[in-house]
């Protein structure tokens, strides 16, 4: 059985309901941690959670120590704490289970009165092969939010902006003099650099865990397969799912370092010395 994603049409836009329900999840996750953690604190007899979100502060700090000066970088706390936890917390969502939900009837192929459009299509261009044979189409509603292009994609160009707004308004002069550097004729490549992070850094993230859901969705499948197919599946999926914490893991951690390493070269490696 096929599985689609729950995409509407609203405004001209397509929506993927799945990708809003996940992020709101992960959001809910994060704030109701960092809610509880915060909530009875206590220097004598800190909690379990206190003393995690300790370590989650002493951890980012160690990541702005590591690219640049914990003066200047001590702002941006907060960002590097919300975004490993938030990428973190979303990349581990899919991994549990999933929430799937079938469709055999072009008319009933809708969601607060708008059609799901691929299962719309899907339905149709089987009912027109296989006139008469009933069609199955699966919407998948639970799934990792980073496993979708356009949020990772969106993490990085919220990045991308924040660290071209620190380099125009912190460091005017030495930002853009740079992009003429060594020497004038090196501007495209420059600025070829620049859009080449924007992907490099949102891709990464979202081939990654992406990747691990396809292969955790093969698994899966080869239940199929009768007894034999059963046990590698399970074997298979076991393994995976400790490995995919591992890549999840590594995966909010390298957005958070880059994220410091491009806000260091915009706000001091190019800062004037005066």
């Amino acid at each position: 059985m096929l599985h689609e994603s729950p995409i509407i049409q609203l405004g001209g836009f397509n929506i993927d309901l799945s990708v809003i329900i996940m992020l709101v999840v992960t959001c809910a996750i994060v704030f109701g941690l960092a809610f509880a953690a915060t909530r009875n604190l206590s220097v004598d007899n800190p909690g379990k959670l206190q003393n995690f979100m300790e370590w989650v502060v002493e951890f980012v700090q160690g990541l702005i120590s590591s690219t640049m000066d914990l003066k200047k970088g001590k702002p941006f706390l907060s960002l590097g704490m919300t975004l490993i936890m938030f990428i973190f917390v979303g990349n581990m969502l899919g991994l549990p289970f999933g929430i799937v939900t079938e469709f055999d009837n072009v008319q009933s192929a809708q969601v607060f009165g708008h059609d799901i459009v691929p299962v719309k299509e899907a339905l149709e261009q089987a009912q027109a092969t296989h006139p008469g044979e009933a069609a199955h189409i699966g919407v998948n509603w639970w799934k990792s939010p980073t496993a979708d292009a356009g949020v990772s994609i969106g993490l990085a160009l919220m990045i991308f902006v924040l660290v071209h707004f620190l380099g125009i308004f912190r460091n005017t002069k030495a930002y853009f003099k740079h992009y003429v550097q060594p020497f004038p004729f090196f501007l495209p490549i420059n600025l070829i650099e620049q859009f080449s992070k924007l992907l490099t850094h949102g891709m990464r993230l979202f081939g990654n865990i992406f990747a691990g859901e396809v292969l955790i969705s093969v698994l899966l499948k080869m239940t199929a397969l009768g007894v034999g197919g059963m046990v590698a599946s399970v074997f298979g999926l076991v393994v995976w799912q400790g490995f995919s914490i591992f890549v999840g893991s590594i995966q909010a951690f390298v957005f958070t370092i880059l994220t410091f390493v491009y806000i260091s070269q915009s706000i001091d490696t190019h800062e004037e010395e005066h």
